[in-house]
C-alpha cells in the first residue's frame, strides 16, 4: 500500500454476511492525486467521498468485468465504502443495476440518510450502515437464490452453470435471465470474475501459478490477462501501487 494511503476494513455482522462483503475506508494523506487502476472484484460499491473540491458525495459503482481505465484517488480525500454481494441488489436496493455494468453513478447526498458527518468516524458509520441495511431487508430470501449465491462465494465460482443449477434447484435458463435482469451479466461471466478475484489473493503473495479452478498455467495466464489486461507477474510487481485492489490485499 502506498505510504500516503491509509486503509482499513471491517467485516459485517453474521446476519448480513449474505449481502455485505465488507466495509472499508481509504484516506489519501498526500497533497497530490494518486493514479490507480481498478480491477474487477465481483462486488457492488456504495461510497461516501470527501475531497478538497467536494465536501460530500455518494457514488454507486456497478459490477466490473474488465480493468478500469486509470482513475484518481484525490489529494487529501477520505472514502468510506460498503462493498455488497449480489443478493443485496434485489433484497437491499430493490432495483436492477444492469445499466451500471462497468460504470457507476452519483446518488443523492441523503441517500439512506447518509451525510458528511458520517465520515467523521468509520466504526460509527459501519454501525449506522448495518442498521440501515437490516431495515431494507423487507422480504424473505428465495431459498434457491440463497443456495446459489452461497455456493458461488464458497467455491469462488469454480462450478459449471449446470452444477450451480442442479445444486440450487433452479434452472440455468432462469438463473441467467435473473442475472441479466439484475446485474447485466451472465452467471458464467460472474463466475469468471470470482475466480479472478480469488487468484488475486494468491498473486498478491507472489504465487504466480494456478492454486485452483484453472486447468493449467496457460489457462491461468490467459484468464488473468483477459480480465485484468495484465500478466500475473505484472500484477504482482504492482509498480507504484497502481492496482489498488492488489495493494489492499497485500496489506492484509
Amino acid at each position: 500500500m502506498h505510504e500516503k494511503l491509509e486503509y482499513k476494513s471491517i467485516q459485517p455482522d453474521q446476519s448480513l454476511s449474505d449481502f455485505v462483503d465488507s466495509f472499508w475506508c481509504m484516506k489519501n494523506n498526500s497533497d497530490e492525486n494518486l493514479e490507480t487502476i481498478g480491477l474487477p472484484d465481483g462486488r457492488i460499491d456504495l461510497s461516501l467521498i470527501q475531497t478538497k473540491e467536494n465536501a460530500f458525495q455518494i457514488r454507486l459503482l456497478g459490477l466490473g468485468t474488465k480493468q478500469y481505465e486509470k482513475g484518481i484517488i484525490p489529494a487529501n480525500s477520505l472514502t468510506f465504502v460498503i462493498s455488497f454481494k449480489l443478493p443485496a441488489i434485489e433484497y437491499v436496493f430493490h432495483e436492477s443495476i444492469a445499466a451500471l455494468l462497468n460504470s457507476g453513478k452519483i446518488v443523492e447526498n441523503y441517500f439512506w440518510n447518509f451525510n458528511k458527518t458520517d465520515l467523521e468516524n468509520f466504526e460509527l458509520f459501519c454501525e449506522k450502515a448495518s442498521l440501515k441495511i437490516q431495515s431494507q431487508l423487507t422480504k424473505e430470501v428465495d431459498i434457491r437464490k440463497q443456495k446459489l449465491f452461497r455456493l458461488l462465494y464458497e467455491t469462488h465460482g469454480a462450478l459449471s452453470v449446470k452444477e450451480f443449477s442442479e445444486q440450487s434447484n433452479w434452472s440455468s435458463r432462469q438463473i441467467n435471465r435473473y442475472f441479466q435482469q439484475y446485474f447485466g451479466i451472465s452467471l458464467k461471466e460472474y463466475s469468471s470474475i470470482l475466480r479472478f478475484r480469488a487468484s488475486l489473493e494468491h498473486i498478491a503473495k507472489g504465487k504466480l501459478f494456478p492454486e485452483e479452478n484453472f486447468s493449467d498455467q496457460t489457462h491461468f495466464i490467459k484468464e488473468i490477462k483477459k480480465i485484468s489486461g495484465s500478466l500475473p507477474k505484472e500484477l504482482f510487481q504492482n509498480k507504484n501501487d497502481r492496482f489498488i485492489l492488489l495493494s489492499a490485499l497485500s496489506s492484509k
